[in-house]
């Protein structure tokens, strides 16, 4: 069934639809099954998104066809799609007129991925207009709060050195409490890794205690405030608040040095959305476990990892994991920057659409995945700035002085790039940074070849 004469109308200008203000945009890579041509295949897939269906039936009527999808650009050679959704297609809350991204999901990647006559579409960006804006949430929290407590400037303040506690599983409550304090005697940040919960081996009610004592000693030793992301992910909303009521109680006149770790894909945008809402004095720190499945560059169906930050900002993560950017061990290259820009600014021009976010508050990128210090000033030349948060387990853990060590080398490694010294000259004056040379030789050696003999070792 050719449905292009209702789904689809390419004399529409992307110009006029945004200007207009009442559609959102979504661009696609599309690809049709052999047999099916293209334009016919986006407007089915169209029609699937938004009010269509498979034969002509007898309750459509005028007003339901203004409601259709529109396929509006086509160029089957790059296999580029583009479809404008009318803002009144979307779910909206009955109890405060609100969008949510259930809604947006539900429509612009929904049936529409298991058609018959699709071989695979993926959203690689989208354009939501200034009334769409409004109706998200946005973050409650930013990296500006941070900066605050940790007694930085609330613009630029910098780098947050973090850490994960490691091995991310196997620690019983008296080691995971040790390991904290260790890290926080050099460090700011600490963040539960996605799979760390209540574990029989180390249940929370135990646990929480004594990493609230822990963090109390390091504020006394140091003098300076610290910082603990707990994973509050459960199956159920009410488990998970159940969680975070209780680490509140255990933080007690502390708890404004605690955030909230959400799995956002695993756990869906109802976990994320509970969690801005019921608590929107926390630092919401939104974790993408699995989401590789669908934005790795191999996945050919769902959405990129663009796609998957900008959405994290309309939900109100405080801040989301962007990668490591080629500089780690994730997945990805130098020009994943962009993902860390469109959540961090107010106005940024993406792969396919300008966004303008009208004020809502940023989403920090936090970069984590085989980080260390020998990696940060390339990463930071390559994005340009260092307000992010890092959390480097193995490149905190692994130094080999002392977990408090490792996190001073992660500090040092940002003041190295900040003040444009050259590492080598800048390791011969900042021990920490020095001996984290020796502690990951393998990288020591492509990052720095000849390091040996320039540092004496």
């Amino acid at each position: 069934m050719d449905q292009s004469q209702r789904y689809a109308d390419l004399s529409l200008t992307e110009a006029d639809l945004i200007k207009g203000g009442k559609h959102i945009l979504v661009a696609y890579k599309m690809k049709p099954k052999p047999g099916h041509g293209y334009l016919e295949g986006a407007a089915h897939f169209a029609a699937e998104s938004s009010t269509g269906t498979n034969v002509d039936v007898s309750t459509t009527d005028d007003f339901t066809k203004g409601v259709d999808a529109l396929v509006y650009l086509i160029d089957e050679a790059t296999n580029e799609m583009r479809i404008a959704y009318p803002l009144e297609l979307f779910d909206r809350n009955i109890t405060d007129g609100r969008m949510m991204i259930v809604s947006f999901l539900t429509l612009v990647i929904g049936n529409n991925q298991g058609m018959g006559d699709i071989e695979h579409a993926k959203i690689y960006d989208f354009f939501m207009p200034a009334r769409a804006i409004q109706l998200f949430d946005g973050p409650s929290k930013d990296i500006s709060d941070l900066w605050r407590i940790l007694g930085r400037p609330v613009k630029d303040g910098g780098y947050i050195s973090g850490t994960i506690i490691k091995p991310k599983l196997g620690l019983r409550p008296e080691p995971f409490a040790q390991a904290a304090y260790q890290f926080w005697l050099g460090g700011d940040f600490i963040k539960n890794d996605e799979p760390q919960g209540n574990q029989v081996f180390a249940p929370m009610g135990k646990t929480i205690p004594l990493v609230v004592d822990a963090m109390r000693r390091a504020m006394d030793e140091t003098g300076e405030a610290k910082l603990f992301s707990m994973n509050i992910t459960a199956d159920d909303h009410f488990e998970m608040c159940a969680r975070a009521d209780f680490a509140l109680a255990a933080f007690g006149p502390d708890a404004d040095k605690l955030a909230f770790l959400v799995d956002g894909f695993v756990g869906g945008p109802g976990m994320v959305t509970t969690a801005r809402r019921q608590y929107p004095n926390q630092y919401l720190h939104y974790h993408r476990a699995g989401h590789g499945m669908i934005t790795s560059p191999s996945a050919k169906r769902g959405y990129d990892a663009y796609v998957l930050a900008k959405m994290s900002r309309l939900q109100g993560a405080s801040g989301i994991h962007v990668g490591t950017m080629g500089y780690g061990k994730m997945e990805g290259g130098k020009d994943d920057r962009a993902i860390a820009y469109v959540i961090e600014r107010d106005s940024y021009t993406g792969p396919a659409y300008h966004q303008e976010w009208y004020g809502m508050k940023p989403t920090t990128p936090i970069i984590s995945g085989g980080m260390n210090a020998l990696r940060l000033p390339g990463f930071f030349q390559n994005l340009g700035h260092g307000n992010v948060i890092n959390t480097a387990g193995g490149g905190s853990y692994g130094h080999i002085d002392s977990p408090a060590a490792g996190a001073i080398s992660l500090r040092q490694a940002y003041e190295c790039w900040k003040a444009g010294a050259d590492p080598i000259e800048w390791a011969r004056e900042h021990r920490e940074f020095a001996r984290a040379f020796e502690s990951f030789p393998g990288d020591a050696d492509n990052l720095f070849p000849g390091w040996r003999d320039k540092l004496g070792v």
